[in-house]
């Protein structure tokens, strides 16, 4: 399976309510939920205790609003790229999101995550 077979249209129906749930569990600190649909590749470096500081320590990702869009997609090799405008709740302004999906064992995972 590729996941470059897949239209904008089935990418977005996917990542848009994943990255709703990535704001909703950054905000609420939970870690296991966070994580559900990260890629084996991905599980290490984004293990309990690297994200347990960064919920900690940063303001941006425990007060994500839930308000976002999607910019689009960006195609390259096995993998999408999906863009969003994200906002917070407290700062004005807009941030950058990035999430990478793929296919791994015959389902869609994420491959990466972040925000700038």
């Amino acid at each position: 399976m590729n996941i470059l077979d897949k239209t904008d249209d089935e990418i977005i129906a996917i990542a848009g309510p994943w990255w709703a749930n990535l704001v909703k569990y950054s905000n609420n600190k939970n870690y296991l939920m966070f994580i559900e649909h990260f890629a084996k590749v991905l599980r290490p470096s984004a293990n309990e205790m690297e994200l347990g500081k960064q919920f900690a320590r940063s303001d941006l990702a425990q007060n994500l609003s839930p308000e976002f869009d999607i910019l689009g997609t960006i195609r390259r090799g096995e993998h999408i790229t999906v863009l969003f405008k994200q906002r917070h709740k407290k700062v004005e302004g807009e941030w950058l999101g990035r999430m990478v999906l793929g296919y791994e064992d015959d389902e869609i995972r994420i491959f990466s995550v972040s925000i700038f």
